[in-house]
């Protein structure tokens, strides 16, 4: 499986180039040659891989303000 090969195209509208990665590449993100555009690889499976996650809000935040 070492060996395999990804391809996709630049999501680059003006670009569109072929890119050829490796399969190793899954997850992450790499950088078209031709146009210098971020691409992510899809994840194995076929899931996109998981952001970071965003900070949880405090539960009791806005509890404490009372009016009157």
């Amino acid at each position: 499986m070492s060996g395999q090969v990804i391809r996709l195209i630049c999501p680059n509208l003006l670009c569109r180039t072929i890119l050829s990665v490796p399969s190793g590449a899954r997850g992450k993100d790499v950088r078209c040659r031709a146009c210098g555009a971020k691409v992510r690889i899809p994840a194995p499976g076929g899931k996109p891989a998981p952001a970071k996650p965003a900070p949880a809000p405090a539960a009791d935040a806005g509890a404490e303000k009372t009016e009157g």
